[in-house]
């Protein structure tokens, strides 16, 4: 890994993927497997020796501490004092210390709510759109629904006034509906932050020609773009500047120049790592196998391990595998590629296999093209991207309400036509 910033992030599993709901589509639940006769609890020696290790890991003014799972709120709310105490322990004068925690909310009350507010949590909860389209996959151990369970926590974390966003994935259920999961999060659950996550299960049948299947429950490429794009439009004509949604903000940095900051999308992989509830030090989120584990914290320091060869070589492999096709592709500024783990399509006499979600990638960026270059445009100039709603809207005399669009420049609204024949006409 390229020690370019001296800075590495550490997802934390405290109970490794245990957890209070059995999602259908959860592609940690099986990890289990890796850990037999596991108690599957971070100790408190070990909480200690990271929160130690990763501030002295950083140079940077903020070091953040990012809880997931499984679900990370089994672990009791006595842990997380704990970690904020040790925190402050170990924290260096002027280097601030963030949390952030991801959860499907189940556990929450009012007291984990006072305490996550004070401590300045912010929280990811999981959330898949209305109650049918979530309650589709997201079930508890008994297969009962967890919709009502989910707002529930949902109210009471506006209701303490904590940070929160939503992660929603896209899957078979929902992908069709992309409208009504949009307006649901951001008129019904108030949600200002966003995050659409694609269900890619890979199935490795023996039939066909490369052997390749998906779940049922997965998105296809072309699905996943229509979703975006839908979302897309909706977004662009009333929401850039109040509704922030991952993917388009990361969208906005590449046309920007600069990079994406998302590790699906970034050149290299290797800057997230994850730290099991033992010690195991893992590359990556989705790779969290016998073959990319770097070694245990309590054997060897946190930041050798992140620097090491192993992860040097894990980092440079998505660049190193990048298909032809995505060589010559007029998005790999933004895309790179994606995320390594969905690169299963192979092409005949490619030596690198394509993503599997390729084509709804360039259909969605393609989509955004001009709207994109008009934003990044208005950042160049410090005004706000937000002034595309402006530029989309019709005057009441069916003008555009405002005259910086060329009239033969691409209309910002994506279509490929030009503004006069299009928004501008």
């Amino acid at each position: 890994m390229q020690k370019s910033s001296s800075s590495f992030q550490v997802m934390v599993k405290p109970r490794g993927p245990i957890c209070n709901l059995a999602c259908e589509y959860c592609y940690f639940r099986s990890k289990v497997e890796l850990y037999e006769d596991s108690s599957f609890r971070m100790s408190d020696a070990l909480l200690e020796q990271y929160t130690r290790d990763l501030i002295k890991a950083q140079d940077l003014p903020e070091v953040s501490f990012a809880w997931q799972g499984g679900e990370p709120t089994l672990m009791g709310l006595d842990f997380f004092r704990r970690a904020r105490s040790l925190q402050e322990k170990y924290g260096r004068p002027g280097v601030r210390m963030t949390n952030s925690l991801q959860t499907n909310g189940v556990l929450l009350d009012d007291e984990w709510c006072r305490f996550l507010k004070r401590e300045g949590f912010l929280v990811g909860i999981s959330l898949d759109g209305p109650r049918a389209l979530h309650d589709a996959y997201r079930v508890d151990g008994a297969g009962r629904p967890t919709f009502s369970r989910v707002m529930r926590a949902i109210a009471l974390l506006q209701k303490h006034g904590v940070e929160f966003n939503v992660l929603t994935t896209v899957n078979a259920e929902n992908v069709e509906h992309a409208l009504e999961v949009y307006e649901f999060l951001r008129d019904q659950v108030g949600a200002p932050f966003l995050q659409f996550i694609p269900i890619v299960e890979r199935r490795d049948t023996g039939e066909g020609a490369d052997g390749i299947r998906v779940s049922e429950r997965s998105v296809t490429g072309a699905g996943y773009g229509a979703f975006l794009n839908t979302i897309f439009d909706a977004w662009v004509r009333r929401d850039v500047g109040r509704v922030f949604v991952q993917i388009f903000d990361v969208s906005l940095a590449a046309w920007s120049g600069h990079n994406p900051g998302l590790c699906t999308f970034a050149e290299r992989c290797g800057n997230a790592l994850v730290l099991e509830h033992n010690g195991d030090l893992y590359s990556c989120d989705h790779f969290v196998d016998p073959d990319n584990m770097l070694g245990n914290t309590s054997q060897e320091s946190l930041s050798a391990l992140a620097w090491s060869e192993q992860q040097e070589r894990f980092g440079s492999a998505k660049a190193d595998a990048l298909s032809a096709k995505c060589q010559r592709c007029q998005y790999r500024f933004v895309c790179n590629g994606g995320c390594p783990k969905n690169r299963f399509v192979a092409e005949t006499e490619e030596p690198h296999a394509e993503n599997y979600l390729c084509d709804g990638y360039q259909s969605f960026f393609g989509h955004i093209d001009a709207p994109m270059r008009f934003m990044a445009a208005e950042l160049s100039a410090k005004r706000p991207p937000a002034n595309i709603m402006a530029a989309l809207a019709p005057s009441a005399k069916g003008q555009a309400a405002t005259p910086r669009i060329g009239r033969n420049e691409a209309c910002p609204c994506g279509t490929g036509r030009k503004y006069k024949r299009c928004h501008g006409a």
